[in-house]
């Protein structure tokens, strides 16, 4: 299959060396940057196109979206037009104007979706996944998650300020940025059913962007699910903390290590990254089943149908913010 990878930045570039070490031969790739094109075209000895113009008359299979977020739909949209299986990096979109016009495109097309979805293949996701499923801890009544970093640190050598992070208009702010706890946490419990939130611009960042959300979350279970996110934590830190009427669990990303409390054994055990692991690992298994999707050999576990209900949530999170009151998820839009 011939890929077209559009936006040669951090992701796109990471992306692309996976597909290279995947196998796949026919790359081509675009970006407005003529220096990130050469960058990649040198990197990676792959082909370049200095339009998307130019591009569609490559006639790929498959786009990769690795924009801006805002740039996200109305590119996807155009390659969905253009008959391009689609992988979309996260979110899918900042705002849900146009989400629906694409559901609808790419379901009459038959094509193969693929919304960024890299925590889901972490290891130790996974396992807290396994462990939740089992009911290792019994029924669930409660998860904290966490993600924090330091924004200027996320990419040294560039300047944060120019970041779509730190910019309203091209789709950032941390509760976006950070979609990937929403995503992990209603993949590990299930539907959401209402949302409240505080956040705000709380440092001296120089960004008009959020900078810090606290999301609470009812879950259709009854669960209560509590999200710190930010961009102001000077050392890295991811957790998640689920508590269960027969135990708990914790998982600590710094660590490498899920450990979890069994009430009925009286004791706590744990699971370790696997030897070697590392942080690139899991944008490679990513990629690996986005591929296996395209052959038809699984099916996508964040496709945009799903991938626009977990983008609703993170949308109630900003309108309770901004409106001081609980947002009820609209069931029946699923």
């Amino acid at each position: 299959m011939k890929f077209l990878v559009i936006g040669c930045g951090s992701i796109g570039k990471r992306h692309i060396g996976n597909l290279v070490r995947l196998g796949v031969e026919d790359i081509w790739a675009f970006d407005l940057s003529r220096e990130r094109v050469d960058e990649v075209r040198e990197q990676f000895c792959i082909r370049t196109v200095k339009s998307l113009e130019e591009a569609w008359e490559r006639n790929p299979d498959a786009a990769i979206i690795a924009v801006p977020t805002s740039l996200h739909l109305p590119l996807a949209t155009e390659a969905a037009e253009h008959g391009c299986h689609l992988f979309v990096e996260k979110p899918l979109s900042h705002s849900t104007d146009g989400v629906n016009p694409l559901l609808r495109l790419v379901q009459r097309r038959g094509l193969v979706t693929l919304v960024g979805c890299n925590m889901r293949f972490h290891p130790g996701i996974r396992y807290v996944k396994s462990l939740v499923d089992e009911e290792a801890v019994g029924h669930i009544v409660a998860a904290r998650v966490e993600v924090g970093q330091y924004l200027p640190d996320w990419h040294p050598g560039e300047d944060y300020r120019q970041m779509y992070s730190a910019r309203r208009d091209l789709g950032g702010g941390i509760i976006l940025d950070a979609i990937h706890e929403i995503d992990y946490i209603r993949w590990m419990l299930g539907e959401v059913g209402a949302v409240a939130c505080f956040t705000g611009k709380l440092s001296r960042l120089e960004i008009d962007t959020e900078d810090t959300a606290a999301i609470l979350l009812r879950f259709e279970s009854g669960a209560i699910g509590e999200l710190h996110l930010d961009y102001i934590q000077r050392t890295y830190s991811r957790s998640c903390h689920i508590i269960g009427e027969e135990g708990t669990i914790r998982w600590d990303f710094m660590e490498g290590m899920v450990r979890w409390y069994s009430a009925k054994a009286r004791k706590w055990e744990k699971f370790i990254n696997p030897e070697g692991w590392e942080l690139n690992q899991m944008y490679l298994d990513e990629m690996a089943h986005f591929l296996r999707c395209l052959e038809g050999r699984e099916k996508p576990m964040l496709d945009v149908i799903e991938a626009k209900r977990v983008l609703d949530i993170a949308l109630a999170a900003k309108v309770a913010a901004e409106e001081e009151r609980v947002v009820r998820i609209n069931q029946n839009a699923r």
